[in-house]
């Protein structure tokens, strides 16, 4: 393997592979930071540059394209509340309250810092890891996919913000949504209500734009008050976290980063799924769960860390077994196709100075990545200073275009309209938007898998409890929905016992 890689590192002294790969992120952070263009488009974007390039040179740009783009998605959620991508939901539940309390470039160099670091710890799993994570993800059937599905809907009770109830609520509104359009096992339309729009189901970015950029405007608008419009000068303080603070937290680092690639190598999860799992084990964790969702240090990192770990890990089965791990991975499988590379077992064997080549190339793009970040931070803050009244506006416009970028049909755009509002009135009488993404993105999944693990064991429903990595899942969802109900009670004891102490000395006065 050393010696794979002392070959790979001969490819990297032409020049041109570092300007490919400084091209590619920085165009991928752009991307990022854009509602409605995510890592996918940019990837699709640059493909048909990199016909004429060498292997590594114009892999290393699509690479870093999607680290820009999975790491840039969490500038817009830290500072505006409007998530860049699907994987940056999590993210905007502590670094937007952290930015608001008056602390915008702590909340962006906890994102970046973050980020790189689940990157770099993705980078060693998939360069020592790889086949041993491709061997148990090769080993996901539908029965496995049900239960890792039912185990991220337990994440809604760390997610609901101060009232369970009403996360749960909003959660089953988003099953319920994800359940729009064609069954997949018979083929019956269903909850479409007559619109032919609807029949391919309601597509997660425009929604997710409407639930948390459009309804922040409508938010903003309704309170827009003269202070507001005048812009407030920004100042960026304790932008990076010191050497100490950063050791204080590599249990959450690392634990989180690790969680991330285990999620991105099993097809189909994503980054979402990664980075609520991230959050939500950081909070179970955590010494002061009850400080999560407002601003709190561990709740950027774990998010952070967990989707950019995420990327790694959906990169494993791609080289590894042929099997993309999520949509961007299987744009960038294709690109190893037009070059001539067949992802696989033998790719390391056969071509083993391109496939680490390709590693050291995701290691430089990681590192790129920080660094432009590190160097933009200041001018991402100033964001903050543009009057509201000018920056709303434009915010709109650019969510709009976005949308309808989507699918290229105004249809985008009318999902877009229904969930602002519907996210407008969810924030306003109490319920987080949070818990109704995680029920769509979930939803679908545990249905459609339940019931085909079902059909192919003939409707044995015990072999969700034979299977050694489902009954995992199933033992983990039943001790995440135990353990808040123990915590519950023991606070509400505490809280009686010093009611009950407090009462004789008010007695006595």
């Amino acid at each position: 393997m050393l010696a794979n890689f002392a070959d790979a590192a001969s490819l990297f002294l032409d020049v041109n592979v570092f300007l490919a790969i400084a091209f590619g992120t920085v165009l991928g952070l752009i991307f990022g930071a854009l509602p409605g263009l995510t890592a996918t488009m940019g990837i699709a974007l640059l493909l048909p540059l990199t016909f004429s390039m060498e292997p590594v040179t114009g892999m290393g740009m699509l690479l870093g394209v999607y680290c820009g783009a999975i790491s840039g998605g969490s500038i817009p959620a830290a500072l505006l509340n409007i998530p860049g991508t699907p994987s940056s939901v999590a993210t905007t539940l502590d670094a937007f309250p952290m930015a608001r309390n008056g602390e915008p470039g702590r909340a962006l160099g906890l994102c970046i810092v973050s980020s790189m670091i689940g990157g770099l710890i993705s980078v060693a799993i998939f360069a020592f890891l790889s086949p041993v994570i491709a061997d148990v993800a090769l080993d996901f059937s539908a029965v496995e996919y049900f239960s890792l599905g039912l185990f991220g809907l337990t994440i809604i009770a760390s997610v609901s913000g101060q009232s369970i109830i009403k996360g749960i609520v909003a959660g089953l509104i988003g099953v319920l949504i994800s359940l729009i359009g064609i069954d997949s096992l018979t083929g019956v339309v269903r909850l479409t209500a007559g619109i032919p729009d609807l029949v391919g189901g309601v597509d997660l970015m425009p929604a997710l734009i409407g639930l948390f950029a459009l309804s922040q405007i409508i938010s903003d608008v309704t309170n827009l008050s003269p202070q507001s419009q005048a812009g407030a000068r920004v100042r960026v303080n304790n932008a990076y976290p010191r050497f100490r603070e950063t050791f204080r937290h590599w249990k959450v680092w690392s634990s989180s980063s690790l969680i991330g690639s285990l999620v991105g190598a099993i097809p189909g999860a994503g980054g979402s799924i990664a980075s609520f799992l991230a959050y939500d084990q950081s909070k179970r964790m955590s010494k002061t769960p009850e400080k999560f969702g407002t601003g709190h240090d561990e709740g950027v990192i774990s998010c952070e860390s967990g989707n950019n770990g995420m990327t790694g890990g959906a990169l494993i089965p791609m080289m590894t077994l042929g099997i993309p791990g999520d949509a961007s991975a299987a744009i960038l499988m294709g690109g190893l196709l037009i070059h001539g590379l067949q992802p696989g077992p033998m790719l390391f064997q056969d071509q083993g100075n391109i496939a680490y080549g390709i590693i050291i190339a995701f290691l430089v793009a990681n590192i790129f990545m920080f660094c432009f970040q590190s160097v933009g931070i200041k001018l991402f803050v100033r964001v903050l200073q543009i009057p509201r009244s000018y920056l709303l506006p434009f915010i709109l416009v650019m969510c709009m275009v976005g949308a309808y970028g989507i699918s290229g049909t105004l249809s985008s755009a009318w999902v877009l309209l229904f969930f602002g509002v519907f996210g407008y009135f969810l924030n306003r009488y109490g319920f987080s938007s949070a818990p109704v993404v995680l029920g769509m993105i979930l939803g679908y999944m545990v249905e459609s898998n339940f019931r085909r693990g079902m059909t192919m064991n003939d409707g044995d429903w015990t072999v969700f409890f034979t299977h050694p990595i489902s009954l995992c899942f199933l033992l983990l969802s039943v001790v995440s929905v135990v353990l808040p109900i123990i915590r519950h009670r023991r606070q509400a004891r505490q809280r009686q016992q010093e009611t009950n102490s407090n009462r004789p000395l008010e007695s006595a006065r």
